[in-house]
C-alpha cells in the first residue's frame, strides 16, 4: 500500500503535469478547391457582387486563414504552372513547367520528375479525381496527375492520364477542351479515343452520356457544368474504403470582370454545397488560387453596385485594362500572397504568411503521410 503522504504527492504531480498533448485527427479525404486567379481582392469584389458587402463568401467564415507566396523560381509573377505544380509537389519551379523541378528549361529540357500529392494518394490506393471547367489538359488540372516542362504539350500531358506512375491513375477526370485536345493528337497521329484506349478506359463527351455504372469516369467535353462534374466526381470518390483526393478547379480570371466574378461566387456555393456532404471529422477542406489577378475595388462612384459602368464598357468594345466607376483590373497575373482557408483534420496548419508549397505539407500531413525525403522543407 502507497502511504498516505506519497499518494498526495503523486496527485499533486499529476495535476501539475501537463495535459498530455492529444493525437492529431487524422483526414481520410482531402478535397482542394482551386480558383484560378483567385487572390484576396478577387474575393473581397466577388463578395460584394454577391451579397453586396464583405467577408460575405462562405470560404470567408472558415476558421483557419493564412497568406501564401506564389513566385516562380528565377521571378516575381506565376503562371498556373508553376503556380499549381508548388502546391501539388512541394517544389516551386518555371513558369509553364508541369510537375518538374526548376532544372527543367520550359520547352527545351526535362527536369526532375516531381511526385504530385495524387500521385501519393494513388501509391498509398486512394481514389483521386480531377474536375474542371477548363480544358482537361490546361495548366492547374495537368499538374495533378502529368509532367512536362511544357505547359502547351497537350498531347503529351493526356496521355501520361492513362500511363500512371503510381496506382492506376486518376479515377475521376472531368473537364473541358475536347476539340482542341482532337487536334493537337490528330498531329501525332494519335485521337483521344486511341489514348483511353491504351489504358484500357472509355472517354466521353459529355457528363450526360456517361453511365452511372462507370465507376472511374473520363469525360472531355466542349464545355461542363462544374457542379454536375464536382458532385458525380464527389459521389464515386466516397465510394472508396481507404480515402480520396479530389481537387475541382473554377476559373475566376477577371480580365472580363462580370463572369470572372461570377465564377467565385457560383464557385463558392459548390463548396458550401460539397462541405454538407463530407464529414469534416476526416475530410480536409482546402481552399485557395494558383496565383492574383490585378483586380482594384476603387473609389466610392458605384452606387453600392461593384460592377457599375460595366455595360456600357462591355459595349465600347475595349481591349485591355478595364476601368469602372469602382472597378479596375489590368489584364494581368500580379504577384501578391493569395489566401489560403481551411477547415477539417489538419487546417490549423494554415495561419501566417507562408509559401505554397507549404500546402502541399499541410495535404501530407493531415492523411499521415510521410513526403519523399528529397522533398523541400515546410
Amino acid at each position: 500500500m502507497i502511504p498516505r503522504k506519497a499518494a498526495v504527492s503523486i496527485l499533486a504531480l499529476a495535476l501539475c503535469a501537463p495535459a498530455a498533448q492529444a493525437a492529431p485527427r487524422r483526414a481520410r479525404n482531402v478535397i482542394l478547391f482551386l480558383a484560378d486567379a483567385g487572390g484576396v481582392p478577387t474575393l473581397n469584389a466577388a463578395s460584394l457582387l454577391g451579397y453586396q458587402a464583405p467577408l460575405s463568401l462562405h470560404v470567408q467564415s472558415w476558421p483557419h486563414v493564412g497568406l501564401s507566396d506564389t513566385t516562380p523560381v528565377g521571378g516575381f509573377v506565376t503562371d498556373s504552372a508553376n503556380g499549381m505544380t508548388a502546391i501539388m509537389t512541394g517544389h516551386k519551379t518555371r513558369n509553364g513547367v508541369i510537375s518538374q523541378g526548376g532544372d527543367a528549361v520550359r520547352g527545351k529540357k526535362d527536369g526532375r520528375i516531381l511526385k504530385t500529392i495524387l500521385e501519393y494518394a494513388e501509391e498509398r490506393g486512394l481514389l483521386t479525381g480531377v474536375v474542371t471547367q477548363m480544358p482537361v489538359v490546361d495548366a492547374t488540372p495537368a499538374a495533378c496527375y502529368a509532367h512536362s516542362n511544357e505547359r502547351g504539350n497537350e498531347a503529351e500531358i493526356f496521355n501520361q492520364a492513362f500511363t500512371p506512375r503510381f496506382g492506376n491513375g486518376v479515377d475521376v477526370l472531368i473537364g473541358s477542351g475536347r476539340s482542341d485536345l482532337e487536334k493537337h493528337l490528330n498531329a501525332q497521329g494519335s485521337s483521344i479515343e486511341a489514348a483511353a484506349a491504351r489504358g484500357g478506359r472509355k472517354v466521353y463527351a459529355t457528363l450526360e452520356s456517361t453511365p452511372l455504372s462507370e465507376k472511374r469516369p473520363v469525360v472531355v467535353g466542349e464545355s461542363i457544368d462544374l457542379r454536375a462534374a464536382a458532385l458525380r466526381a464527389l459521389s464515386e470518390l466516397q465510394k472508396s474504403n481507404k480515402g480520396y483526393f479530389l481537387m475541382i478547379e473554377w476559373d475566376t480570371h477577371t480580365n472580363d470582370p462580370k463572369p470572372g466574378l461570377e465564377h467565385m461566387v457560383a464557385f463558392d456555393k459548390l463548396i458550401k454545397e460539397i462541405q454538407g456532404k463530407v464529414n469534416l471529422n476526416d475530410t480536409l477542406l482546402l481552399f485557395t488560387a494558383d496565383h492574383s489577378f490585378a483586380l482594384r475595388v476603387v473609389g466610392e462612384a458605384s452606387g453600392g453596385d461593384v460592377l457599375a459602368g460595366y455595360d456600357e464598357w462591355k459595349a465600347s468594345g475595349a481591349q485591355g485594362a478595364v476601368r469602372l466607376k469602382s472597378l479596375v483590373v489590368d489584364n494581368s497575373h500580379s504577384g501578391e500572397e493569395v489566401a489560403t482557408m481551411a477547415i477539417g483534420p489538419g487546417s490549423e496548419k494554415v495561419s501566417g504568411f507562408f509559401p505554397n508549397t507549404r500546402l502541399f505539407h499541410v495535404m501530407l500531413d493531415a492523411w499521415g503521410f510521410k513526403a519523399d525525403p528529397e522533398v523541400a522543407g515546410k
